[in-house]
């Protein structure tokens, strides 16, 4: 079948094997994902018809040893090859098998696989029904019940990162700026621009006064309230109404969503900032390619905002690539690109994090990280995905999933509404990759019964990483310049 859209074409392969439904939506069945268990990707000639998988953690998977410090995750990362069309590509949805207690299919399973080979994907962000995805080609596409709904397109720099909340759309770019989109009430799929941060009346504003301006490089000064380099992240205090922005320009910009206001600019690291999470009792962290990872509280002033350093998680030479905070942050989780994910705990009765342990399940630099419920997932530049699940102070790896042929770039995660009929909490998790493609899981909180999955006999019970190694120690070192990860 085939469904010609804004110049593109979509192709949906059918066949004759029944599946179950997505969001009480047929779905399409792909012939080249199968019930077993695949150790690894397809060659990357065989990309459009490659294999997915969703395998236990296992000794061909888990391995105490692996480390990464071989090369940079954006070696892999083909920064200024972009298309020339949003729309002249095409896009094609397969689908996986669900959940199905009675068969040999693994708990964790594929949905959907979207490939439409105009740009690596960068970032993507779920809201209900829908999700956006960010490309290099300066595209962001937004998708719905595993079919492309609408797309528009920025006028420069790659979509970094999105956020959606309250009607509007946040995209962050390499050129360093933000750009708000909203929806047409009228028009659901048609997506118009509402303006950019800072707004241009802020900065005709700001530019009239000199003590605005700030050295930002060598004999080259900037505006305060204007991002000098890429924007690297993005994160959104809903209940206070605030935004955050994290730059490669070393600083963090709130913004205040009501009038797009730049509240505050926070020098905050001695070099790129990787990543931020502003959680909703006022605590933001923040990650850079320095090696550290910050604490900063928030206190609300009249009129703006002030942030204060309360602590230092971490030290290393190894650049921070992402964090992630659990709902009641009570855990927060940092992986490098030595391919480690350290996490630290917060006890009720204290206000400070003490360093839970390490999690160790990539080859390769962790390249995102994303918490829903119990789960965190951790994608890397070894083009895997693994699902853990906490338990008190314990960490399990649950499984594996793999599938994608380039280094997973972004993560997403989204409750299931069906699972809460059964008491098995579900998760649709959404992982983006630098080959080009999406694809869609449905992921358990419960630990996979070994029993049930003959198929998966060879495999032994996932192993545990909870405090399996030392937190870094005070006197090791941060570094920036040559050894720093920008991502």
């Amino acid at each position: 079948m085939r469904d010609e859209r804004g110049g593109g074409s979509v192709f949906i392969e059918h066949n004759s094997i029944p599946r179950p439904k997505y969001n009480n939506n047929p779905t399409n069945s792909d012939p080249n994902i199968t019930a077993s268990v695949v150790p690894g990707g397809m060659p990357d000639d065989d990309f459009p018809n490659r294999h997915s998988s969703v395998s236990m953690a296992s000794p061909a998977f888990y391995d105490h040893a692996r480390l990464s410090g071989e090369g940079s995750p954006m070696m892999m990362s083909p920064w200024n090859q972009t298309s020339s069309s949003p729309f002249t590509k095409s896009a094609c949805w397969s689908t996986g098998y669900e959940d199905d207690t009675n068969s040999g299919i693994p708990q964790n399973s594929l949905i959907g696989s979207l490939v439409r080979e105009e740009g690596h994907i960068y970032s993507l962000a779920a809201s209900g029904e829908l999700l956006y995805t960010g490309s290099d080609s300066k595209n962001i596409r937004v998708w719905k019940n595993l079919k492309e709904f609408s797309a528009f397109k920025s006028s420069s720099g790659l979509v970094k990162a999105i956020i959606v909340a309250n009607g509007k759309i946040f995209t962050g770019h390499q050129d360093g700026k933000i750009r708000v989109w909203k929806v047409n009430p009228r028009a659901p799929n048609v997506h118009k621009r509402a303006g950019t941060l800072p707004t241009l009346k802020d900065i005709f504003k700001s530019s009239i006064n000199p003590s605005n301006y700030i050295e930002v490089r060598r004999r080259r000064s900037a505006l305060w309230i204007k991002h000098s380099d890429a924007v690297s992240c993005l994160s959104l205090n809903e209940e206070d109404g605030l935004l955050y922005s994290a730059s490669w320009d070393r600083t963090i910009k709130v913004w205040r969503m009501s009038d797009s206001k730049c509240l505050e600019s926070i020098t905050a690291h001695d070099d790129a900032v990787n990543s931020v999470v502003a959680s909703a009792d006022g605590l933001v962290f923040s990650g850079s390619a320095d090696g550290t990872v910050k604490v900063w509280k928030r206190e609300t002033l009249a009129k703006s905002t002030k942030h204060a350093l309360t602590e230092t998680l971490l030290k290393q030479e190894c650049a921070v690539t992402s964090l992630a905070v659990n709902k009641t942050c009570s855990v927060v989780y940092c992986g490098s690109s030595d391919g480690l994910v350290n996490y630290w705990e917060r006890a009720k009765e204290k206000q400070q994090f003490s360093h839970g342990g390490v999690l160790r399940g990539h080859k390769l630099a962790i390249l995102c990280l994303a918490a829903a419920g119990s789960l965190v997932l951790s994608g890397s530049a070894d083009k895997t995905i693994c699902v853990w699940r906490r338990e008190g102070s314990i960490h399990m790896c649950l499984s594996v999933l793999t599938g994608h042929n380039g280094p997973v770039k972004c993560l997403a995660a989204e409750a299931d509404p069906e699972s809460t009929r059964s008491g098995d909490q579900r998760w649709i998790v959404y992982s983006g990759s630098l080959d080009k493609s999406v694809k869609v899981w449905s992921v358990s909180e419960l630990a996979p019964d070994l029993n049930s999955m003959p198929l998966m006999q060879q495999h032994t019970p996932p192993p545990l990483a909870d405090g399996d190694s030392l937190p870094p120690s005070d006197d090791s070192f941060s570094s920036s310049g040559g050894k720093a990860t920008r991502l």
